[in-house]
């Protein structure tokens, strides 16, 4: 018996078709929003499944994709009606244009072509690219390089205490420096 009841067919029509014969039936020239097709679906079907209001708003999402359907202002038109609003591109809309206004000066070519987008470039330097061509084939020297060595005249061995050339200091914490302390010979 089990078997009987669920082979039986089910007496509601399809749902895009409830759906497209609830926004028929109201006849807003506004368009119906989800709760009035609702209303209607449930008072003219009367027992609908325990899903119906997830069911309804897929079935309306999936008419609004494929074009059954135009929602607009919170309420749907069907695709073919004469009084459907007219489908919108993304963004912002063109400025209207002043029919009574001069058409604008027809552009000038330009010499080269216009300006690329974006930050220029940073120049080629000759040098990079003649070494990079020269060590292409060679194998790339494992670890880390060796440090440069430096030059003489880069460092001035004399430190100057008077501020003007800044002087190496060592590593660590430099020692505390203690103010000369007047001798006893000088006190007396």
């Amino acid at each position: 018996m089990a078997t009987e009841e669920a082979a039986k067919p089910s007496p509601l029509p399809p749902y895009p078709e409830m759906i497209l014969a609830a926004i028929e039936g109201l006849g807003d020239k506004n368009g119906s929003n989800k709760s009035a097709i609702s209303r209607y679906i449930e008072g003219k079907y009367g027992e609908l499944p325990p899903a119906h209001p997830s069911l309804l708003t897929a079935h309306l999402s999936r008419m609004k994709e494929s074009g059954e359907l135009i929602f607009f202002k919170n309420n749907y038109f069907r695709a073919d009606a004469p009084d459907a609003p007219p489908k919108r591109g993304r963004g912002r809309p063109p400025k209207v244009r002043d029919p009574n206004a001069p058409p604008p000066p027809p552009k000038a070519p330009s010499a080269g072509s216009p300006r690329p987008r974006g930050r220029p470039p940073k120049p080629k330097d000759p040098l990079d690219a003649a070494v990079a061509q020269a060590t292409a084939g060679m194998p790339k020297a494992r670890g880390r390089p060796p440090k440069k060595a430096k030059t003489e005249a880069a460092a001035p061995a004399a430190p100057a205490g008077d501020g003007s050339v800044p002087v190496k200091r060592g590593r660590g914490r430099p020692p505390k420096v203690r103010p000369a302390a007047p001798s006893e010979t000088a006190a007396a």
